[in-house]
């Protein structure tokens, strides 16, 4: 036992005691902290993930408004070289043809895209 100046004495089995409280909060910390930067870097990475997948859906889909827009000039210039009005109905009925095609590839691909950065993002944040 450890006695002060005043004769106060300390038990050894309190001293124990108190050291091991210590180390187990230090040890509680420690194991809080760890968990702490593993969800920070889990939350990092997500984010990361997304932040990818949503450029490349943005990309994606200014492309396919600047295949729209060549197209609609293609077709502006088509309808002002008509000669008549058949031709005229002809040139614009090809025009909405293709467009809605070109509609439909863009959608099922923007689709694609979408669908995959968000399992590329849930890859992330699955325990590995």
């Amino acid at each position: 036992m450890a006695t002060d100046k005043n004769g106060f004495e300390i038990p050894d089995q309190m001293r124990d005691l108190a050291e091991k409280s210590v180390d187990q909060a230090r040890k509680a910390f420690d194991d809080f902290m760890n968990v702490t930067h593993k969800a920070v870097s889990t939350a990092e990475d997500s984010a990361n993930a997304m932040q990818s997948g949503a450029t490349d859906v943005n990309r994606k889909a200014l492309s396919f408004a600047e295949e729209h827009m060549d197209a609609a000039f293609k077709f502006a210039q088509q309808m002002v070289q008509a000669k008549n009005l058949e031709e005229m109905m002809s040139v614009q009925q090809d025009y909405v043809r293709t467009q809605m095609e070109s509609l439909g590839e863009q959608a099922r691909d923007l689709s694609e895209t979408a669908t995959k950065a968000a399992q590329d993002a849930a890859k992330v944040v699955k325990p590995k």
